[in-house]
C-alpha cells in the first residue's frame, strides 16, 4: 500500500509533505509531486503536512482520482519525456533534484487556476 498525490497538487506543489517524509520518496515532475509506491514505507507522515489536502492513503482515494494511483507509479516505471530510462527506484528525491517533466496525463491536464 502507498500514498498517493492527487488532483489538489496539480500545478499548486506546495511541497510540504516534502519536509515530513522520513524515506525521501516524493519526487517533483513539472505540475506536481509524485510518491514512488516502491520507496513509500506507508507511514503517513506527508498526509497531515500537506497543507492542500492532495495526499490519499490508496485505498482511501475519491472515486474521481482513482486514476492518480496508476500515474503515480507510471512516473516512475515509464521512460518520461527527455529521459533515456525510467526513473524506477532512485532511493531518494533530494539527491535527484527536480525531475522536471510529468506523466503524459498530467502533462494533458488543463491549468488548475485554483
Amino acid at each position: 500500500m502507498t500514498y498517493v498525490i492527487g488532483k489538489e497538487c496539480l500545478d499548486v506543489a506546495e511541497k510540504s509533505c516534502v519536509q515530513e517524509c522520513p524515506v525521501d520518496c516524493i519526487y517533483e515532475g513539472a505540475r506536481t509531486m509524485y510518491i514512488n509506491p516502491e520507496e513509500c514505507v506507508d507511514c503517513g507522515a506527508c498526509k497531515p503536512a500537506c497543507r492542500v489536502d492532495a495526499i490519499h492513503w490508496e485505498g482511501d482515494l475519491p472515486e474521481d482520482e482513482l486514476q492518480f494511483l496508476d500515474d503515480n507509479a507510471a512516473f516512475f516505471q515509464q521512460i518520461l519525456p527527455g529521459r533515456d530510462a525510467p526513473l524506477g527506484t532512485p532511493g531518494g528525491a533530494d539527491a535527484l533534484g527536480r525531475i522536471g517533466v510529468d506523466t503524459p496525463m498530467i502533462a494533458a491536464m488543463p491549468a488548475n487556476c485554483s
